[in-house]
């Protein structure tokens, strides 16, 4: 089958011509398109950027990673002024059985309480984390400056502290903060490290919103400056009362050494934990299945999202066919002449296919451009995270041409079975 380019410029040259001598009635008939080809983009790009915000903060906890977490048991308000929890949570006993456990490749615990951080005359709120050095490797964490505590320094229990970005921006905007003292409470440390900046916030795992806020020290010296305690205030029928409670470990990050015996190594930590304890005080969290769940929910939003977006196209593609058929009814009497000149059915076809798909064309490329333009704006002033996607671009392009050709052909075919006597007498 030989293609005949000369002819196929004709027939779009003359569909050009014939759009562009409606101008304004041809730009407003592409408006559907044009709007359902920048939303298709505009929402798969959302989407995809905030599936990928999931992703990522899931990551950061690290795939091979499980993370069994205290929960603090529910308490009566009372009229007592001071109230004193049972023990509960994460106990070394927790620790050591699990560490045995033949597919665990290292447990790292974190005891974490809220307290206010002072460097002269500033302060801020901090989570304070005592934990082990595998922690920094355990959570894939970074050291901007300085460095992060080692064996050494908790063996000698070193009051050494390694505070989150955020602590060094507010606390340290203009000076290096490595080698500074800082005061926690009644105590004082020093800084010999600043961790990277993280994206991790609550919802998993975390109870700080923003571990840039946290402060890590050796568990050693987290133990004697401030012993096994939590003190905080609670309030009930009236009473502002002081509520203490006494638990070991408020975290144990679980590393596993193979992925693929991630699902069943929590299995067993979940059993372990079920005979150590009188009742459910913890929870087990794996990142794995987290981010697995996530993925599955991102493809579920990118459906449901391009669907929705689909429907401008649709009624995109009812706005050619509506103009396309009132075009035939203009058209009628040159359609009788060029039929008694010789036009065939099928050139006729061709003409007014022509003129549907290069108007849903036009449509697109305007929607393209347009549908580029929405996400940076979203970035810009709703601080969210948008993803441009090629494939989101050329499947927005071909289901605008696709729609052109489908509600153009009915026009199309329309014109070209007019009775040709009846087209020339048409007035």
């Amino acid at each position: 089958m030989i293609i005949n380019i000369s002819h196929i410029m004709k027939v779009v040259r003359a569909g050009w011509k014939n759009i562009y001598l409606h101008k304004l009635r041809s730009l407003l008939t592409a408006l559907g398109i044009i709007f359902g080809v920048a939303s298709v983009i505009a929402m798969l790009a959302i989407g995809e950027g905030a599936s990928y915000e999931a992703r990522e903060k899931i990551k950061e906890l690290g795939s091979n990673n499980i993370i069994v977490k205290a929960i603090k048991p529910a308490t009566t308000p009372g009229t007592q002024q001071v109230v004193m929890l049972p023990a509960y949570g994460l106990t070394p006993v927790d620790l050591r059985r699990i560490e045995i456990i033949p597919s665990v490749e290292t447990v790292v615990p974190t005891w974490e309480n809220k307290r206010d951080v002072w460097y002269l005359e500033k302060s801020i709120s901090a989570r304070i984390v005592g934990t082990l050095p595998e922690y920094l490797s355990v959570m894939s964490m970074q050291v901007s400056k300085g460095r992060f505590f080692n064996e050494v320094d908790n063996e000698l229990i070193k009051p050494y502290v390694v505070i989150g970005s955020s602590i060094k921006n507010q606390l340290f905007p203009l000076e290096d903060a490595v080698g500074k003292n800082i005061r926690i409470g009644s105590n004082y440390f020093t800084i010999i490290g600043v961790a990277g900046e993280k994206s991790i916030t609550s919802g998993v795992g975390f109870e700080a919103e923003d571990i840039n806020f946290d402060v890590y020290m050796p568990i050693t010296t987290q133990r004697i400056y401030y012993g096994e305690y939590t003190v905080g205030e609670r309030t009930g029928t009236g009473i502002r009362a002081i509520e203490r409670e006494w638990v070991k470990y408020h975290r144990l990050i679980i590393k596993v050494k193979d992925m693929q015996q991630i699902i069943t190594t929590a299995a067993i930590v979940e059993d372990i934990l079920k005979s150590n304890h009188k009742q459910q005080d913890y929870e087990i969290l794996v990142p794995l299945q987290l981010l697995k769940q996530a993925e599955h929910t991102a493809r579920i939003f990118n459906i449901v999202l391009g669907s929705i977006a689909a429907i401008s196209l649709i009624v995109g593609g009812i706005g050619i066919m509506n103009i396309m058929l009132a075009t035939v009814t203009e058209r009628t009497r040159e359609i009788g002449i060029r039929r008694a000149l010789g036009a065939k059915r099928k050139d006729i076809i061709k003409q007014f296919l022509t003129e549907a798909v290069i108007l849903s064309s036009i449509g697109g490329f305007i929607g393209i451009l347009l549908g580029i333009g929405i996400p940076k704006v979203v970035t810009k002033l709703a601080g969210m995270t948008t993803i441009l996607t090629p494939w989101a671009i050329l499947l927005a392009f071909t289901i605008s041409v696709a729609v052109g050709i489908t509600f153009g052909i009915y026009p199309a075919r329309k014109a070209a079975y007019l009775d040709p006597i009846q087209a020339l007498r048409y007035e």
